[in-house]
């Protein structure tokens, strides 16, 4: 038998195939998990067992929280400070929260809102360009509202 081979095809045409072949897809599943590995901006916990256990009492959490009917909206000052605002919750109401960037490039920045007369926030140190995952905390008296927002 002829297989694109001037002699016969033989163990050592076989061999040179598998080789080719495993090689081809050791190099690819090598690349694609160094890039999985270097770009992951996921979540991390410490115990994936005990977070399980947790899961259904953040759900209820959550729940009871978005029944107040709060909202709130950030955007980025000319300064680059974010600028929040919160709808529907009282207005005693202290705002905190923090930054994280999505891919894991820069580090996470605690975020500080300080009142301004128009009701909005502002937060006291401005957050560098680029896409950030902001987590907003509201806390009225003994009551406490979260929410996470995209900004570009």
């Amino acid at each position: 038998m002829k297989a694109f081979t001037s002699g016969p095809f033989t163990g050592r045409h076989a061999a040179a195939i598998l080789v080719a072949f495993f090689g081809v897809v050791i190099a690819v599943n090598l690349y694609m998990a160094r890039e999985a590995v270097s770009t992951f901006g996921g979540v991390v916990v410490e115990n994936s067992y005990v977070a399980s256990q947790q899961y259904n009492g953040w759900l209820h959490e959550a729940a009871r929280e978005q029944a107040l009917g709060w909202s709130a909206k950030v955007s980025r000052g000319a300064d680059g400070r974010l600028v929040a605002t919160l709808h529907g919750a009282p207005d005693g109401a202290a705002l905190n929260g923090d930054a994280w960037h999505p891919l894991g490039r820069l580090p996470d920045r605690v975020l500080k809102f300080d009142r301004q007369p128009d009701g909005s926030f502002v937060s006291e140190q401005a957050l560098p360009a680029g896409r950030w995952i902001i987590r907003l905390q509201a806390v009225a008296g003994t009551t406490r509202w979260r929410t996470e927002l995209d900004l570009q």
